[in-house]
């Protein structure tokens, strides 16, 4: 059970890039990072308006001059400083990410990036190798992860008891934006927009959340092809998508499906994963994360509870407050922040067995995530065609074409 015991000799300096006044994920990082007592937030650079940014930032207890313009002069300023930050988190739009991340790698910065991690594989490939080479953590924020049903679910499955694993189905469908939201919007705005959000839309927003559920849960199930379409249901979002079908082949015959949408109209989240066994299957709901869902062929539906004494050791270790009161994101959220910490303190104290024992959302699985979304698009955009997953061809942002019933993309106001 996490009880507020401190597990690093002192709190990682810790910074923001982004996460400003108006940024819908950057208060939960804070609370996250801030909640254990693993991280001290010392510096940000919180909003394209340098003022601003500076006035929240003081307003969040910062000394002023530690309130950046820019993540480069952050970067730059910390560098020099005795007290200078060791850790960045990047609370961005996905465009910014890939050269945020590399240049906080650079400057000798362990990382926690908002997904995708960037746009191409080559490029997370690049990411990838760069941390290796600093020798800093990457981190990806799949926060759905850090609940402690997840950890469950994954004990139980290599335990044996679903038996042999056929399907894998995966949803990850609300309906907010069945209209266009992004028209009055401008944090909606950027996410349908190719040049901050890249070659995809659902797919990457909240397809690749579900997807790296499963590869918690299944970490030796491995896709072997893909096929993909997609649509714009809000004809204006072309050429990215509002809605996705992914169906999946992994090595060994199992199949999986993800259903990535934002037009699920009445649908107030719709992140679901069901994992279906030969004796039996499970099943876990966003929406109600303090179960898991057990049905075991011929017996009685059992409802494993957030807490209790029966869940698995590694479940339990991620619990607050035991059995009977509900957790939530937040608390998740905090768990993955926590494994952060104690990971870039393993890292950088070159204690390999530690590394070990940790598990959390690393740069491998930002790279899946991008390679993931990549291949989708390729698959839709050639007209819903089987694609082998270690294919080596890519698909670039300027060579997405608009989904499928599209016959142009129209243009939007710009993001400023």
């Amino acid at each position: 059970m996490i009880n507020g015991e401190q597990e690093l000799a002192a709190p990682l300096r810790w910074g923001m890039v982004g996460g400003g006044k108006s940024s819908q994920i950057g208060y939960i990082h804070r609370s996250a990072a801030l909640r254990d007592g693993h991280f001290a937030l010392q510096a940000g650079a919180f909003d394209l308006d340098p003022a601003a940014g500076r006035a929240f930032g003081t307003r969040l207890g910062l000394a002023p001059e530690r309130c950046y313009a820019t993540y480069a002069e952050m970067f730059a300023a910390e560098a020099q400083r005795p007290d200078g930050i060791q850790a960045v988190s990047v609370a961005t739009p996905n465009g910014t990410h890939y050269a945020i991340c590399r240049a906080a790698l650079l400057a000798g910065l362990h990382v926690v990036c908002e997904k995708p991690l960037c746009f191409t594989t080559a490029q997370a490939l690049e990411l990838q190798a760069l941390s290796e080479q600093q020798r800093k953590v990457l981190g990806v924020t799949y926060g759905y992860a850090g609940h402690q049903l997840i950890e469950e679910a994954r004990e139980l499955i290599a335990a044996g008891a679903l038996g042999e694993i056929r399907i894998v189905q995966m949803q990850f469908a609300h309906g907010f934006h069945s209209a266009a939201a992004e028209a009055d919007n401008p944090a909606t705005r950027w996410r349908v927009d190719p040049a901050m959000a890249g070659p995809s839309y659902v797919l990457g927003d909240v397809g690749t959340h579900p997807l790296y559920l499963s590869e918690v849960m299944l970490p030796e199930l491995k896709i072997e092809s893909l096929l993909c379409t997609r649509q714009s249901f809000v004809a204006s979002r072309a050429p990215l998508e509002d809605n996705a079908f992914t169906l999946m082949k992994y090595h060994g015959g199992a199949v999986g499906t993800v259903w990535s949408s934002a037009v699920n109209a009445g649908s107030m989240h719709g992140q679901k994963i069901r994992v279906i066994g030969s004796r039996a299957s499970l099943e876990w709901w966003d929406e109600q994360p303090n179960q898991l869902r057990l049905e075991v062929q011929g017996e009685p539906v059992r409802i494993l509870e957030r807490g209790m004494g029966y869940l698995h050791p590694a479940a339990l270790a991620d619990d607050r407050i035991g059995g009977g009161h509900p957790e939530g994101l937040f608390e998740a959220w905090s768990n993955l922040y926590r494994r952060f910490a104690l990971a870039m303190d393993a890292t950088d104290r070159g204690d390999t067995a530690r590394l070990a024992r940790l598990r959390y959302p690393d740069v491998h699985a930002g790279v899946q995530g991008v390679r993931w979304v990549e291949h989708c698009v390729r698959s839709a955009d050639q007209g819903g065609v089987w694609v082998r997953y270690d294919d080596p061809q890519t698909c670039r942002p300027s060579d997405v074409r608009p989904p499928e019933g599209v016959k142009k993309a129209r243009g939007g106001p710009a993001l400023s």
